[in-house]
């Protein structure tokens, strides 16, 4: 189904129930169907037609979503821009979309103007309150609908060559594999009508943008917070939240807040967690805390447009069985493959790259032809850049990454961007970054530096150097100062080298 066709669906079925709830305002379904056209009327007032880009740039809210909801009926691709980011990133994204419209929430609106001067396509930015105000004064617009394999949403991941590449993707990549998953009788992929579902996640992320998302094609309540806090967490479970998705570090901090003893937890009938491993002890702890919830780890990426394999709740035994450290199995209608450096796939046990086929993958990198091919083949397979082997079972076991990225606090970090913004410094003559093991955040960043002669390297200095030009969750939370860099005979910096000492006796190279 296309975004026009749930909007119709459930603005007939559902009417009255709340699609948004944000604070204390609320949106019916109705509500989003009249909405998204006055929305649609305003892309045409501006010259935005299906195809063209309009960007996000703040913390999550509902408005991002409406704005999503109609862009995606009409086929306008909507880019959300991590509020996080440096100027400079947020510049190259909106650089690279030629997004003529830029939505923002009123406290970005500065921001947001001081980065859309510098560029070509000169942007209007409309900030939310100006937003809500253009949208009401207009009558809605008769809808075209865009179909179901047409672009609808673009979101940035971090690049191996330093610059973010823009994932296209569809409705179908969105909400395809969720039909398999009820014909297929999964109990977590049907959804009861009073259900609802916290939204606290980056809306940047396909982790936040996907359970709004959800909202939509499952005709529930999305209750959507600015951003993640433990407290925030703790109330949207108060308000009735039924499903949520989180990643460990922030799990760990909501189950360790004091309001967590004091919290009614009966209403919540899944835990979704991912976007990096989990420690068993942490996911202990939270199954004593919230015992009612089923808990499911969940395996994906952006260019997958989220899940595609589940370790479901029957599979979270707590005394420790071997199934607990993989990433689960395929969704039905995904196949999932590990292969060898010629493509062929493995015996099972042996590590290999995951590769990936399903309705979920992209469309493609926007303006990017090689990049897409080199990770999307001709024959549908995205390649993960991740190290895994499969059981007999059909259980992924990850073991390391193939690319260098780093995943601190569920956040993806590449070497090369930090290593990119660190290099300039008058001090430092080579740099290599790293991700080291972290009791809190996973893993944490680390820069290894080659000092120029003569030059003395102030860590707290190359810190702050870092700051000023990378979004702060890739700032290297240390520096190590080393003679040189290890390389092999062709030149290539020996990664697996540096990290092996901060890895020693763990089972896994990832955290």
């Amino acid at each position: 189904m296309s975004f026009d066709d749930f909007v119709r669906h459930w603005a007939a079925e559902r009417p009255a129930a709340t699609i948004f709830e944000e604070g204390d305002e609320r949106l019916s379904f109705a509500g989003i169907e009249r909405l998204s056209r006055q929305m649609a009327a305003a892309f045409a007032e501006s010259g935005i037609a299906k195809g063209d880009r309009i960007a996000w740039y703040g913390k999550n809210s509902a408005l991002y979503f409406e704005l999503l909801i109609a862009a995606g009926r009409i086929g306008v691709v909507m880019v959300p821009v991590g509020w996080r980011l440096a100027p400079a990133e947020v510049a190259f994204i909106l650089r690279d979309t030629g997004a003529r419209l830029v939505f923002t929430g009123d406290d970005f609106v500065d921001a947001a103007k001081a980065v859309a001067a510098g560029l070509p396509a000169h942007p209007r930015v409309v900030g939310a309150s100006e937003a809500r105000a253009w949208f009401a004064s207009l009558e809605p617009a008769e809808i075209e609908p865009a179909g179901a394999d047409e672009a609808v949403l673009q979101l940035y991941t971090s690049g191996t060559t330093g610059n973010p590449k823009g994932a296209v993707l569809s409705a179908r990549n969105i909400f395809g594999l969720r039909a398999a998953g009820v014909e297929a009788g999964l109990a977590w992929a049907e959804w009861d009508e009073g259900e609802a579902i916290l939204v606290c996640m980056p809306c940047a992320h396909i982790g936040g943008t996907g359970l709004g998302l959800m909202a939509l094609g499952a005709g529930v309540r999305g209750i959507v917070q600015t951003e993640f806090s433990p407290e925030g967490c703790l109330a949207g479970i108060e308000q009735g939240i039924t499903r949520f998705f989180i990643v460990p570090a922030a799990l760990q901090m909501v189950i360790q807040h004091p309001k967590a003893k004091e919290s009614d937890f009966s209403r919540l009938k899944y835990v979704m967690y991912g976007a990096a491993p989990i420690p068993l002890e942490l996911l202990r702890q939270a199954v004593e805390t919230i015992p009612n919830a089923g808990f499911m780890q969940c395996y994906g990426m952006t260019e997958t447009a989220g899940t595609i394999a589940i370790l479901p709740p029957d599979d979270h035994d707590m005394s420790g069985s071997p199934r607990m450290r993989s990433a689960g199995k395929a969704l039905p209608g995904v196949e999932v493959r590990i292969v060898g450096e010629d493509g062929a796939e493995l015996p099972r046990g042996q590590v290999g790259e995951i590769v990936i086929r399903s309705s979920n993958n992209m469309l493609g990198y926007w303006n990017l032809p090689d990049a897409t091919s080199r990770t999307l083949s001709a024959d549908g397979w995205v390649s993960t850049g991740d190290a895994a082997s499969m059981d007999e079972h059909g259980y992924i076991y990850i073991q390391d990454r193939m690319k260098d990225m780093i995943i601190s606090g569920g956040e993806n970090v590449y070497p090369a961007e930090v290593e990119s913004a660190i290099y300039g410094h008058p001090d430092i003559a080579e740099v290599a970054v790293i991700g080291v093991p972290d009791a809190k955040w996973g893993e944490a960043v680390k820069a290894c530096v080659v000092a120029k002669p003569g030059r003395t390297v102030d860590p707290d200095h190359v810190i702050a150097w870092a700051r000023e030009r990378i979004a702060g969750f890739k700032v290297p939370k240390s520096i190590d100062l080393i003679p040189e860099l290890p390389r092999n005979p062709s030149g290539k910096i020996l990664r697996r080298a540096l990290r092996e000492p901060y890895w020693e006796g763990r089972e896994r190279r990832v955290n």
